[in-house]
């Protein structure tokens, strides 16, 4: 039966968040699909919906004649104080039914600081919060999305995760459960079932012993036909792209339409989990882009179209892409949302602008040239100068540069050449464009991601990030450069929910019950609950964050194969201590990072076929036939 909810909505803000019904939704027949799935997103409306996976996945799911596919996100607290008094349950948009109702509810798990607002929607829902404590006529309860790769802190409270890419393992769970409605049988059995799929994660199966000094001893299956190593799944053959995304009617944070052109990266920054685990670069030819271009602004009415990619000026064709569509719509704004830190970006960034040169974003990471060797960030001083050059020169009035503070071996005077490399760049503003130049540095705390080459490094506690943060705020003053940073606070929590073990589902819990949600919210993040949360449980966010770990130690994702090799890792670690550089495969020759025994055989075709390309001069040979990507 569908909830009420109108008699909720004069009393919160933005009620069209909680309405559904919006351009290009699919309303089926609730007593006519057999299969019901409900996409959770643990953040509110405007960031869920922005989430070209949800989209994805909810188009493949309801071209199933027999599944229903609905949506749900997390309410503000405003609307979530005017549910619990009304007792209005969680609910999927489009039929308002109950998401108790639902056959499988399947979190989106994209930022580890959005992890209570899972068990804030569990709960909702009316559904036991712990997987143990749920019974055979509830939800299967599935988390997929980068922050599933280490899967251990949220572990008691999903029954199954679906690691890697998920346009192929979506289908094949909706067809266990078809099976398992028709053949019967409990939860359990269902879930042994389901940990038979490549790529799907049951963590129930699976427990795990410490060493007396806390560190992980061994992780393994109790249950027979139970993998010890559950591989990530990645696409060889990827389905045609969204061309009918869902039109929100309030704004969202990404309000346009949008087409993958590239999936993958392989510049091999140490510090990025996407680049290691997103692997290998597929890309779309330009043909491609501009007809999927055509169906997806017929459907949508949207003026302005991003190309998306971890890295878009990578793509072998960005120019002949750019160039065509500004070419076929002279009216439409495309924005590139990932660059690289050299001139070319910025030729590129001026053929998207069409004149309207206002802001452009560069990302060298670090301030000195010894720092990036470190990290691996292929970009000299004189590239990021002359990308500052050509664009001051050409029209540009405002630049802003991402950079990290805190990575490993930094040092003080590699924190002052943040603040220098920004006094240079305004400097050359100055020449072109005078008192309108303006230059704006954002950093962002190094966090320890798991399944990178950094994995094994110690995060800096606020105590030694507050000086380096004093640097910067008086350097940037006296170049009048602006400055925004991150709360330490906030990142140290990310690194204790990225690093941890399953002791960490205790924690979740317990900070939940403290009131923690929407954590990623500055107004709703408390530290302090987090604080006595780990105290409480006999933790403590020194072990999991400030803890330089032993290349040899047993990490809580070591079951977890994402393609790149523990091996790779470590010696990507010690080529980081060498300052060692290692080049993009993309463009050479293969690094042996593991993807190519990882059942990829397009891996290395592919990087044959784009070194093909450029030697003839961007033209692809005939025969050789293009990849098709789309990215959930």
């Amino acid at each position: 039966m569908p909830v009420n909810i109108e008699p909720l909505l004069p009393r919160v803000a933005k009620a069209a968040r909680y309405t559904g019904g919006e351009w290009n939704t699919t309303a089926k027949d609730w007593d006519r699909t057999s299969v019901r799935f409900l996409l959770a997103y643990p953040d509110v409306y405007d960031v869920g919906q922005s989430n070209l996976g949800v989209n994805v996945l909810y188009d493949i799911l309801n071209r199933e004649p027999d599944v229903l596919c609905e949506r749900a996100f997390a309410p503000w607290p405003d609307m979530e104080a005017e549910m619990r008094a009304a007792g209005v349950p969680l609910y999927g948009l489009e039929s308002r039914h109950a998401a108790r109702e639902f056959d499988v509810i399947g979190f989106s798990l994209s930022y580890e600081l959005t992890c209570t607002n899972v068990l804030n929607m569990l709960d909702l829902a009316g559904l036991p919060v712990l997987a143990a404590d749920r019974a055979d006529g509830d939800p299967i309860v599935i988390a997929g999305g980068s922050g599933a790769l280490n899967p251990e802190p949220m572990h008691a409270f999903i029954d199954a995760f679906a690691l890697g890419e998920g346009e192929e393992v979506i289908i094949e769970l909706a067809d266990a459960v078809r099976r398992w409605k028709v053949v019967g049988g409990g939860r359990r059995e269902f879930l042994r079932r389901l940990a038979q799929i490549d790529g799907v994660y049951v963590p129930s199966l699976y427990s795990c012993e410490y060493h007396e000094d806390g560190t992980l001893r061994r992780f393994y299956p109790v249950a027979e036909g139970a993998p010890e190593r559950i591989r990530r799944r990645t696409l060889n053959a990827m389905p045609l792209p969204l061309t009918r995304p869902i039109v929100p009617y309030v704004q969202t944070i990404h309000d346009r339409a949008a087409i993958e052109i590239q999936r993958g990266c392989t510049q091999g920054c140490r510090f990025c989990q996407a680049g290691m685990i997103y692997r290998p670069t597929r890309e779309r030819y330009t043909e491609m882009v501009i007809a999927a271009a055509r169906e997806v602004l017929a459907n949508t009415g949207y003026d302005e179209l991003s190309l998306m990619s971890l890295s878009t000026t990578d793509h072998t064709q960005v120019v002949e892409i750019v160039t065509a569509l500004t070419s076929e719509f002279p009216w439409l704004k495309v924005s590139i949302p990932s660059t690289r830190v050299d001139s070319f970006s910025v030729v590129v960034a001026e053929a998207v602008a069409k004149g309207k040169k206002h802001n452009l974003t560069l990302a060298p990471e670090a301030g000195t040239q010894r720092m990036r060797d470190v990290i691996n960030k292929l970009v000299l001083d004189s590239d990021i100068l002359a990308a500052a050059e050509h664009a001051f020169s050409n029209g540009w009035t405002s630049i802003k540069m991402y950079f990290m503070v805190g990575l490993p071996t930094e040092t003080l005077a590699d924190v002052e050449g943040i603040a220098e490399l920004g006094a240079k760049v305004r400097a050359i503003g100055r020449r072109y464009v005078g008192n309108r130049a303006r230059v704006r540095v954002s950093t962002s705390n190094f966090i320890p991601k798991p399944h990178t080459p950094f994995q094994w490094a110690a995060q800096m506690s606020p105590e030694e990030l507050e000086p380096r943060h004093r640097i910067l705020r008086e350097g940037c003053r006296k170049a009048g450069v602006e400055l925004t940073w991150n709360d330490p606070h906030e990142s140290t929590l990310e690194a204790v929910l990225s690093r941890g073990d399953r002791r960490l589902s205790a924690v979740v819990h317990r900070a939940w019950q403290l009131g923690a949600k929407f954590d990623a919210w500055g107004e709703h993040h408390r530290w302090e609950r987090w604080t006595q949360a780990l105290a409480e449980c006999g933790l403590s966010a020194e072990w999991y964050a400030y803890r330089e770990r032993d290349l040899w130690e047993t990490v809580p994702w070591s079951h977890i194969d994402p393609g790149t090799t523990t091996a790779y890792l470590r010696k990507e670690w010690h080529r980081t201590l060498n300052r060692a550089k290692t080049l993009d495969c993309h463009r050479g020759d293969c690094n042996v990072c593991g993807m190519q025994n990882f059942g990829m055989e397009q891996c290395a075709l592919q990087v044959n076929e784009l070194a093909e390309t450029r030697r003839n001069g961007g033209q692809r040979p005939p025969e050789m036939i293009p990849l098709t990507v789309l990215t959930a």
